[in-house]
């Protein structure tokens, strides 16, 4: 399933900091019935989000309306528990492309690029600068490009690199997921075939 291109994200940020969210929060193991990727960011943090009632919680920051954006800003080790890939289809599906860690769950981390949302994992002193320009200035922006490797706070122009997977970086870049990939590659593989000798 190909997604959005991601080159480079400018947006505000919306700031959960909050260590060790795992995947049951993220979405609830009741939500995991469907099988498509859509619906799901209408669940997503569904019991931090919502009272029994389903009425929303006004402490929680996805029902601040001073946080928008396309990027998510969470505390260490964002994406623990279970490896359901349900938590990055609800992240993407609630319009979030990016989210920001000082350390990420590897399964969570891989889905996550699977789907076309980049993990950008900063040192814990960057990822406090990010918290506290968003806690100065609910608009402030950060740059993220992909090409260079870089987030950048805006408003200070401090900035810091990133690591990712070459492979994954290539795929996020052209929107392909791994069968787009191998799609891409069509000829090649073709050329391959007629070159073989057995």
């Amino acid at each position: 399933m190909a997604y959005d291109k991601f080159t480079v994200l400018k947006s505000t940020a919306v700031p959960l900091p909050i260590e060790n969210v795992d995947t049951d929060q993220i979405i609830p193991a009741r939500f995991l019935k469907a099988t498509k990727r859509e619906g799901f960011g209408d669940n997503l943090f569904r019991d931090w989000r919502y009272n029994g009632d389903d009425t929303p919680k006004q402490d929680f920051v996805l029902n601040n309306p001073i946080y928008s954006g396309k990027i998510l800003v969470g505390g260490r080790n964002f994406g623990s528990g279970s490896s359901r890939e349900h938590a990055a289809w609800a992240i993407y599906d609630y319009g979030f492309r990016c989210v920001v860690s000082s350390f990420f769950a590897d399964i969570f981390k891989g889905n996550s690029l699977n789907i076309g949302i980049l993990p950008v994992q900063v040192s814990p002193e960057f990822l406090d600068k990010i918290f506290l320009a968003i806690e100065a200035d609910p608009n402030a922006e950060f740059e993220v490009n992909l090409e260079t490797q870089t987030i950048s706070i805006l408003g200070s122009g401090e900035s810091e690199s990133f690591d990712i997977n070459g492979y994954k970086k290539h795929n996020m870049i052209n929107g392909f997921d791994d069968i787009d990939y191998l799609q891409a590659m069509k000829g090649e593989i073709k050329e391959f075939e007629v070159e073989r000798i057995y």
